[in-house]
């Protein structure tokens, strides 16, 4: 069976790789930009992109990109985000005078960098991209934070394993593709669809209670309403808009009055995509 291409943000061994390869074939893309322009134009059949971590939050970013970019959510995937200490053959965390990764992987291991007061922490465009420059280096004495699969592609050691301060380090992915195109037969695997989620994009008047009547339409329901988050409009100063995500299917009865009746007094309701999750 043909694998599908699947664009993701970083260089092999990263992350977004790990999540792209439960999809398809992965295609490595510079920027996220990048990622949506490969789904957009058609270069990539469909797109991996992280949108929130456990430890450190949303990726704003690509919440921007989603409601800017003519593309609807396919399917949802979790990696554990599993930090290895990386260096050539031969090197020590004895003798190690730097270290590399991306600058959320360096807070991740906050106290690995602080007890190692000779070891100079140096922030780097990706985590597989800071092993990556370790190899190319020759560097026995420079280290990378990366996962395992980047040290095994690499050609380094794993001197450590585990390295992050907090064991709970998840990150969620959305697999993407064009919005006039919403085909998910061509993945690698389907998603559970047992559970559906939707996740929409919403803007307000600027009235007393108008978030209060927003939420009511779903509780009124008994929609579970799993994360809410609001960003900057970017058209007016101090002005809002709402991405929340919730179970259920937009083709639900209860989930369509809820969508509908929303409508009625939001200035814009955005459906990002009704969708399954693809499980390790």
């Amino acid at each position: 069976m043909t694998n599908w291409l699947i664009a993701y943000q970083g260089e092999p061994g990263a992350y977004s790789e790990i999540a792209a390869l439960r999809f398809g074939e992965p295609l490595p893309c510079e920027s996220f930009d990048d990622v949506f322009t490969a789904v957009t134009d058609q270069k990539a059949d469909y797109a991996a992109i992280p949108i929130e971590n456990s430890l450190g939050g949303s990726i704003h970013q690509n919440y921007d990109l989603l409601l800017h970019r003519p593309v609807v959510i396919l399917a949802e995937t979790f990696v554990k985000v599993e930090h290895c200490l990386l260096g050539l053959p031969g090197a020590s965390v004895e003798e190690a005078t730097r270290v590399l990764s991306h600058p959320q992987a360096l807070a991740q291991c906050h106290h690995f960098i602080a007890t190692h007061p000779r070891i100079k922490a140096e922030a780097a465009y990706d985590t597989a991209g800071s092993a990556k420059m370790i190899s190319e280096s020759g560097d026995r004495k420079a280290l990378a934070i990366a996962s395992k699969r980047a040290g095994e592609l690499y050609g380094l050691d794993i001197l450590r394993e585990n390295l992050a301060d907090e064991e709970w380090n998840f990150t969620r992915f959305f697999c993407i593709t064009r919005e006039n195109n919403p085909d998910l037969s061509h993945l690698k695997v389907q998603p559970d669809t047992a559970r559906p989620k939707t996740s929409i994009v919403f803007a307000l008047p600027n009235e007393q209670g108008s978030l209060f009547r927003a939420l009511a339409t779903f509780a009124l329901r008994g929609i579970d309403l799993t994360k809410i988050e609001s960003r900057p409009s970017r058209k007016k100063a101090f002005e809002y808009l709402f991405y929340a995500d919730f179970i259920g299917h937009r083709e639900d009865e209860n989930v369509h009055n809820a969508l509908e009746n929303l409508r009625e007094f939001a200035t814009m309701v955005r459906v990002l995509g009704s969708y399954g999750v693809v499980n390790p």
